[in-house]
Protein backbone atom coordinates (compact mmCIF):
# COMPACT_ATOMS: atom_id res chain seq x y z
CA UNK A 1 0.00 0.00 0.00
CA UNK A 2 1.51 3.73 -0.56
CA UNK A 3 0.62 6.82 1.25
CA UNK A 4 -0.18 9.83 -0.48
CA UNK A 5 2.65 12.65 0.45
CA UNK A 6 2.67 15.88 -0.56
CA UNK A 7 0.66 15.24 -3.95
CA UNK A 8 3.38 12.49 -4.34
CA UNK A 9 3.36 9.08 -4.07
CA UNK A 10 5.62 7.65 -0.95
CA UNK A 11 5.73 4.41 0.69
CA UNK A 12 5.00 3.82 4.11
CA UNK A 13 7.35 2.75 6.54
CA UNK A 14 6.42 -0.68 7.12
CA UNK A 15 7.20 -0.68 3.27
CA UNK A 16 11.17 -0.66 4.10
CA UNK A 17 14.26 -2.66 5.13
CA UNK A 18 13.62 -3.22 8.76
CA UNK A 19 17.12 -1.35 9.18
CA UNK A 20 15.49 1.43 7.32
CA UNK A 21 12.25 1.96 9.44
CA UNK A 22 12.04 5.43 11.24
CA UNK A 23 13.11 6.15 14.49
CA UNK A 24 9.86 6.78 16.75
CA UNK A 25 10.01 10.99 17.27
CA UNK A 26 8.32 13.90 19.04
CA UNK A 27 7.62 17.13 17.68
CA UNK A 28 10.58 19.51 16.77
CA UNK A 29 9.02 21.28 19.71
CA UNK A 30 8.94 19.24 22.54
CA UNK A 31 12.64 17.69 20.99
CA UNK A 32 14.16 21.15 21.32
CA UNK A 33 12.63 21.72 24.37
CA UNK A 34 13.78 19.80 27.06
CA UNK A 35 15.18 20.30 30.00
CA UNK A 36 16.97 17.80 30.86
CA UNK A 37 19.27 17.73 28.02
CA UNK A 38 20.60 19.42 24.75
CA UNK A 39 18.85 18.53 21.39
CA UNK A 40 20.97 17.80 18.59
CA UNK A 41 20.49 19.21 15.07
CA UNK A 42 21.48 19.20 12.00
CA UNK A 43 22.77 22.87 10.74
CA UNK A 44 21.90 23.20 6.64
CA UNK A 45 21.44 26.38 4.54
CA UNK A 46 19.01 26.84 2.24
CA UNK A 47 18.90 29.94 0.01
CA UNK A 48 21.59 31.55 2.80
CA UNK A 49 19.85 30.84 6.13
CA UNK A 50 21.12 28.31 8.59
CA UNK A 51 17.98 25.51 9.24
CA UNK A 52 18.42 23.20 11.95
CA UNK A 53 16.63 20.26 12.04
CA UNK A 54 16.27 17.52 14.83
CA UNK A 55 18.65 14.52 14.34
CA UNK A 56 15.60 12.37 15.07
CA UNK A 57 14.05 13.28 11.64
CA UNK A 58 17.70 12.71 9.78
CA UNK A 59 17.93 9.18 8.33
CA UNK A 60 21.13 9.92 5.78
CA UNK A 61 22.77 13.10 3.65
CA UNK A 62 23.58 12.59 -0.08
CA UNK A 63 24.94 14.10 -3.32
CA UNK A 64 22.67 14.93 -5.45
CA UNK A 65 21.08 12.48 -7.47
CA UNK A 66 18.83 12.00 -10.89
CA UNK A 67 15.03 13.46 -10.19
CA UNK A 68 12.30 12.90 -12.16
CA UNK A 69 9.85 15.25 -12.61
CA UNK A 70 6.28 14.45 -11.73
CA UNK A 71 3.80 15.48 -14.24
CA UNK A 72 1.07 18.31 -12.24
CA UNK A 73 2.54 17.52 -8.98
CA UNK A 74 2.75 20.31 -6.29
CA UNK A 75 5.56 22.83 -6.71
CA UNK A 76 6.38 21.80 -3.43
CA UNK A 77 7.15 18.31 -3.73
CA UNK A 78 8.14 18.54 -7.68
CA UNK A 79 10.17 15.48 -8.12
CA UNK A 80 11.18 11.44 -6.99
CA UNK A 81 14.09 10.30 -6.65
CA UNK A 82 15.75 6.61 -5.73
CA UNK A 83 17.12 6.08 -2.57
CA UNK A 84 18.73 2.90 -2.47
CA UNK A 85 15.80 1.38 -4.35
CA UNK A 86 12.92 3.23 -2.41
CA UNK A 87 10.90 5.90 -4.08
CA UNK A 88 10.90 9.06 -2.17
CA UNK A 89 9.75 11.90 -2.64
CA UNK A 90 12.08 15.53 -3.72
CA UNK A 91 10.71 18.37 -1.55
CA UNK A 92 11.69 21.74 -2.20
CA UNK A 93 11.06 23.83 0.92
CA UNK A 94 11.91 27.02 -0.18
CA UNK A 95 7.70 27.61 -1.18
CA UNK A 96 7.00 27.12 2.43
CA UNK A 97 9.30 28.82 3.80
CA UNK A 98 9.21 32.11 1.37
CA UNK A 99 12.25 31.64 -0.44
CA UNK A 100 12.85 31.67 -3.86
CA UNK A 101 12.75 28.65 -6.18
CA UNK A 102 15.32 26.08 -6.46
CA UNK A 103 16.14 25.61 -10.13
CA UNK A 104 19.53 24.04 -9.60
CA UNK A 105 20.82 20.47 -9.42
CA UNK A 106 23.95 21.87 -6.85
CA UNK A 107 23.55 21.19 -3.19
CA UNK A 108 22.93 17.95 -1.20
CA UNK A 109 19.49 15.52 -0.74
CA UNK A 110 18.79 15.38 3.33
CA UNK A 111 16.66 12.04 3.84
CA UNK A 112 14.37 12.08 6.62
CA UNK A 113 11.95 10.25 8.31
CA UNK A 114 8.79 11.53 9.52
CA UNK A 115 5.49 10.87 11.32
CA UNK A 116 2.33 12.46 11.14
CA UNK A 117 -0.18 10.62 13.78
CA UNK A 118 0.14 6.77 13.46
CA UNK A 119 1.97 6.94 9.88
CA UNK A 120 5.16 7.37 9.27
CA UNK A 121 7.17 8.39 5.78
CA UNK A 122 10.54 9.11 4.54
CA UNK A 123 11.21 12.14 1.92
CA UNK A 124 13.92 13.71 1.05
CA UNK A 125 14.63 17.79 1.32
CA UNK A 126 16.66 20.15 -1.17
CA UNK A 127 19.74 21.74 1.04
CA UNK A 128 22.22 24.10 -1.09
CA UNK A 129 24.69 22.97 1.99
CA UNK A 130 25.25 20.76 5.18
CA UNK A 131 27.01 22.56 7.58
CA UNK A 132 27.26 20.58 10.55
CA UNK A 133 25.66 18.79 13.87
CA UNK A 134 25.55 20.77 16.86
CA UNK A 135 23.74 20.25 20.57
CA UNK A 136 21.15 22.95 21.62
CA UNK A 137 20.28 24.52 24.99
CA UNK A 138 16.74 24.72 24.68
CA UNK A 139 17.19 28.15 27.20
CA UNK A 140 18.81 29.52 23.92
CA UNK A 141 15.98 29.32 22.03
CA UNK A 142 14.30 32.27 21.36
CA UNK A 143 11.05 33.21 19.97
CA UNK A 144 9.78 34.32 16.67
CA UNK A 145 7.49 37.59 16.64
CA UNK A 146 4.00 36.50 15.70
CA UNK A 147 4.06 39.31 13.59
CA UNK A 148 6.57 40.52 10.99
CA UNK A 149 8.38 37.33 10.83
CA UNK A 150 9.55 36.29 7.44
CA UNK A 151 9.00 32.94 8.13
CA UNK A 152 5.82 31.34 9.08
CA UNK A 153 5.88 30.67 12.96
CA UNK A 154 3.80 26.98 11.71
CA UNK A 155 6.88 25.78 9.96
CA UNK A 156 9.60 27.12 12.24
CA UNK A 157 9.45 26.60 16.44
CA UNK A 158 12.05 29.20 17.13
CA UNK A 159 15.68 30.65 16.41
CA UNK A 160 19.01 30.37 18.06
CA UNK A 161 21.26 33.16 17.80
CA UNK A 162 25.09 31.50 16.74
CA UNK A 163 28.05 33.90 16.41
CA UNK A 164 26.48 36.15 13.87
CA UNK A 165 23.98 33.23 12.37
CA UNK A 166 20.41 33.28 13.48
CA UNK A 167 19.26 29.55 12.97
CA UNK A 168 16.06 28.95 12.24
CA UNK A 169 14.42 25.80 14.24
CA UNK A 170 12.24 23.72 11.73
CA UNK A 171 9.21 21.95 12.89
CA UNK A 172 9.67 18.61 10.32
CA UNK A 173 5.76 17.30 11.56
CA UNK A 174 4.35 20.82 10.17
CA UNK A 175 6.75 21.83 7.47
CA UNK A 176 6.06 18.69 5.68
CA UNK A 177 2.07 18.31 6.43
CA UNK A 178 1.29 16.76 3.13
CA UNK A 179 -2.58 18.69 3.59
CA UNK A 180 -0.44 21.85 3.35
CA UNK A 181 0.99 21.02 0.16
CA UNK A 182 0.13 24.10 -2.54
Amino acid sequence: MWRCCCAVWAAPASALRPEEAPMTQSSAATVLAEEDSNSIALIIRVCGEALAIPVTHVHEVIDPIPRTRVPRASSFAPWLINVRGAVVPLVDVRQRLRMPVHAANEGRVVVLDITLGAESFRLAMLADEVQEVIDIDPGAIESLPENGSPWPSNYVTGALRRGDDLILLLDPENLFRPEQAA
